[in-house]
């Protein structure tokens, strides 16, 4: 499935901002609008999942409905398709979510969580590199069409022409992942539990620690701003889109096979010294990103982010296991993907609107602010002796 979303997704903001002509606001509301879409049902979608005691269904119907969305892209005339076109996907990503990490979770021994969900985003991420990867070659045909070094109407209109080819390619590997899906995915049939909503909820939230790492990803994640920012910013210093379509395969490169050893080592040095320490890189990337002008420095800094995420995102999953029973993960995974969603609407308004006022300097700058806010906040909460 991935392979399919990503090759839209880097692409996107360019489509934005080049061929529909709006402003990083614009960009900054559609990113915010879909991400706290699908988080609103992430919760929901995850409650369900542990009433019935069924994830296979809720993961068939999430990516289902984000396969069928892509015409709509391609067939964008407005921004506001490009909108809708989010909203419906980010539905199917809210639907199933939870779900699929609570199958992770409830498939692997308690001594190798990190190394599981390290080698899911491992996966996951891998299919973002050949998403890409198939993007660039589209555009690389297209692009020998240009009449000259300097675009014009007619070398815009190409470029607008391998978009919308590249969107509709994107349907094929996403019907591809359905089938898998559906023939291939096997879930644990556990009795379904008599617990009515309230309970559910009560028991998920019950962990003081899980509370305080909520609040914890909350505060970090209003300054970790949509990936569509450091595209713009590669743009910003002068990369053509040919490079960034390629920078954006190599950051999932860098994601992907840094997942799993990241996981693993995640095992065995802790789960919580991994976290604090992608905290602190991403703070320090943010803050490169705020002051660095050349393509050099920008990109080293955008495949160190691709480090950050290979040590941060399967981690954090694999520790809110730690947190949480058995009984309730669908829920509580639910709640934590719901908590970062909802964040992602302000987070990104907040990006976008420094962006379009002082720059990207502040854009990063805030983001880098909030990494050292949570990071103080997570020493003081869980550095403890004790390895988790």
């Amino acid at each position: 499935m991935d392979v399919s979303s990503e090759m839209i997704y880097p692409l996107m903001p360019l489509f934005l901002t080049n061929i529909l002509g709006v402003n990083k606001s614009i960009i900054g509301l559609i990113e915010g609008v879909a991400e706290s879409t699908a988080s609103l049902l992430k919760v929901v979608s995850g409650y369900i999942s542990d009433k019935i005691r069924r994830r296979k269904v809720l993961i068939l119907a999430g990516y289902g409905l984000s396969t069928i969305t892509r015409p709509i892209l391609a067939l964008a005339a407005s921004w506001s398709w490009v909108l809708g076109y989010r909203f419906i996907d980010r539905i199917g990503k809210g639907i199933r979510t939870a779900p699929r990490d609570a199958i992770i979770a409830e498939s692997t021994s308690a001594e190798h969580l990190g190394r599981a969900f390290g080698f899911h985003r491992a996966m996951d991420t891998f299919g973002a590199i050949v998403g890409p990867a198939i993007a660039l070659i589209v555009i690389y045909l297209y692009s020998h069409q240009f009449s000259s070094t300097v675009l014009n109407m007619e070398d815009i209109k190409i470029i607008e022409n391998a978009f919308r080819t590249i969107f509709w390619f994107s349907i094929i590997p996403g019907l591809i992942a359905v089938f898998l899906i559906i023939f291939f995915v096997r879930e644990r049939i556990i009795k379904s539990q008599s617990d009515n909503p309230t309970s559910i909820f009560q028991h998920s939230l019950r962990s003081a620690d899980f509370r305080k790492f909520l609040l914890i990803v909350g505060i970090f994640s209003l300054g970790n701003s949509s990936m569509a920012f450091i595209i713009l910013k590669v743009q910003d210093v002068g990369a053509t889109t040919l490079n960034i379509t390629f920078l954006y395969l190599l950051f999932n490169a860098v994601y992907s096979f840094s997942s799993m050893p990241a996981g693993i080592t995640a095992d065995y040095f802790g789960k919580k010294r991994m976290i604090l320490i992608s905290y602190i890189l991403f703070g320090l990337i943010y803050f490169g990103f705020a002051f660095s002008k050349t393509q050099t420095h920008v990109w080293t800094l955008l495949l160190l982010y691709g480090v950050f995420m290979g040590i941060s995102e399967g981690i954090q999953r694999a520790f809110v296991a730690t947190l949480l029973s058995n009984n309730y993960l669908g829920t509580g995974y639910g709640v934590y993907h719901t908590m970062i969603g909802l964040i992602a609407l302000p987070s990104s308004l907040i990006a976008g609107f420094l962006w379009d006022i002082k720059g990207p300097q502040a854009t990063f700058l805030f983001g880098a602010i909030t990494a050292a806010i949570a990071s103080t906040l997570f020493l003081i909460f869980f550095w403890k002796p004790k390895r988790i």
